[in-house]
Formats: C-alpha cells, sequence, structure tokens
C-alpha cells in the first residue's frame, strides 16, 4: 500500500504553497502559460523569485502551434487534443529545471470541462504524479464531478486547485455561480469535498474601469469567496502591472498571471529583433 507515501506527498505540496504565501507577505503568484510550458522561462520566472508554476494542456496546445492556433481562445478549442503524454512530458521537463521546492499544478485533458468528455484512469492519476506534479489544476463545472476528481487525485498524492467562475463566460472554466452569494455558497461546498486551494475566473471584461482598479461586481465577488474558505484563495484572468495590487489588497492568497507574461515576453523579443533588423 502507498497511502501514508501519498499523504506525506500531499503534505509536502501544501506545505509549498503556504511557504510561498508566507514569503510574498501574504499573496504570491502562479506563473502560467509560457512559463509553465517552456522550461527556459519557468526558470527565468523562479529566478525572478516565482514559487507556483502551473503547465496546462490549452497552454501546450499554444507553444507547440497545434493545428496553427495562435491565440489562447483558438487553443481552448483543441485543448481536448492535446495527450496526457504530452503533459507529463512538458511537467517534468519543467520539474527537472526548476527543482523540487518549487510547487507545480498541472491542467490536463480530462481536467477541464472539455469539448469531448474525457475520463482518466487510475493510471493517468499516477503517471501525473510520478511526473513531477503536486496539484492539478482543475476546472470542472460541478462540484459533483470535483468531488470525485478529488478524491482520485489525493489517494496519487496530488492536491487539488478547482475555480468557481460565472454563467456568461466565454468558456466553461468553473463551477457557475451568479452573486457573490451564490460564490460563497458553491466555495463552501468546494471545500467541504476537499479542494485544497479555491480560485475565482476574474478574467471578465467591464466597461468604465479605471486602470489600476477591479469592477466593483469582482471586488464584491472576490470577498465572498475570501470570507467564505479558510483554504488559500486564487485569482485568475486579466490580471497584470496595472491591477495586481488591487487583488492583493482584498487578501488573494494566489494570483495567476499568463497573458501579462506572454505579452511582455513577445514585446521583449519584438524589440531585440527590431533591433537587430535596424
Amino acid at each position: 500500500m502507498i497511502k501514508s507515501d501519498m499523504e506525506l506527498k500531499l503534505a509536502k505540496g501544501r506545505k509549498k504553497v503556504l511557504a510561498a504565501i508566507e514569503e510574498h507577505n501574504g499573496t504570491t503568484i502562479l506563473s502560467t502559460g509560457i512559463t509553465g510550458d517552456d522550461a527556459r522561462m519557468a526558470k527565468a520566472a523562479v529566478d525572478a523569485g516565482a514559487r507556483m508554476l502551473e503547465p496546462n494542456h490549452p497552454a501546450l496546445a499554444l507553444a507547440r502551434g497545434y493545428k496553427g492556433v495562435s491565440s489562447m481562445h483558438a487553443a481552448e478549442q483543441v485543448r481536448h487534443e492535446m495527450t496526457l503524454e504530452q503533459m507529463c512530458e512538458a511537467t517534468n521537463g519543467v520539474r527537472n529545471v526548476v527543482g523540487n521546492d518549487i510547487f507545480i499544478t498541472v491542467g490536463v485533458p480530462g481536467g477541464f470541462t472539455e469539448i469531448v468528455p474525457i475520463e482518466l484512469t487510475d493510471e493517468d492519476f499516477k503517471k501525473i504524479s510520478l511526473a513531477g506534479a503536486d496539484a492539478l489544476h482543475t476546472h470542472k463545472s460541478s462540484v459533483d464531478d470535483l468531488k470525485a476528481w478529488v478524491e482520485k487525485a489525493h489517494s496519487y498524492g496530488l492536491l487539488v486547485d478547482a475555480y468557481i467562475g460565472h454563467p456568461n463566460d466565454l468558456h466553461i472554466f468553473g463551477v457557475p455561480a451568479e452573486t457573490p452569494e451564490e460564490v460563497a455558497i458553491v466555495a463552501k461546498q468546494m471545500e467541504a469535498v476537499g479542494v485544497d486551494f479555491i480560485g475565482l475566473m476574474t478574467g471578465m471584461s467591464y466597461e468604465g474601469v479605471e486602470a489600476g482598479e477591479i469592477h466593483p461586481f469582482m471586488v464584491d465577488r472576490l470577498k465572498a469567496l475570501k470570507g467564505a474558505v479558510s483554504v488559500p484563495t486564487i485569482a485568475e484572468g486579466g490580471i497584470n502591472l496595472t491591477n495586481y495590487k488591487a487583488f492583493k489588497e482584498l487578501g488573494i492568497n494566489i494570483l495567476v498571471i499568463g497573458t501579462a507574461l506572454d505579452n511582455i515576453a513577445n514585446q521583449a523579443i519584438q524589440s531585440v529583433v527590431k533591433e537587430f533588423l535596424k
């Protein structure tokens, strides 16, 4: 039996997250996208102080130009076609470069509410655990699905971070909750079934929001999440250098940074190439 071994792995993963939050005074970042699927970029983020990384299957599709996708929106349409083996390969590569002290959560085909339903076997959970993952990054759309996912993940030493979305989101990225009151209810349900870290999708756009601010609608949702649970909280979507301080002031523990890093990397490469070609 490996139950005690997996419990020890869970404890080590949780310790990494709590240490990162403490090190960064209550709010740390989870670097996703380019830093999760390119080991060079992952190392750059870690060298700068990041302690949490997230390889995921839509980002892998985008990074590899799968079927010619060149935007994350397009990648979301084909993410389910990435294989578990590809995600294990990407995860293992990042782990080998950044070392064992860095927390790695992984989004795998079947871990989101996919266009084509994908069911993972016990062997699949075992593979991603052995590839070096500490956790699974999930966007399941029902608490019942989450409960089954958490039970399976925990049995293979994987923590779970799961998300609450909004019914009007462009993609289904979590259990839907329309009002702040519903956010609190869903968050408590997720904590009750064992979700280790609970996130709120915040990438919706609202007109008239000043730079550096968060729309009052989203502030109320974030406050509802923060007040409902005792586990670490996460915000994901639309977080950048102009507004991240507003998220920190709300006491959110983990900010998922993806597109902001992609954009900066793209701008830096273009700038250097233009200089060479002058």
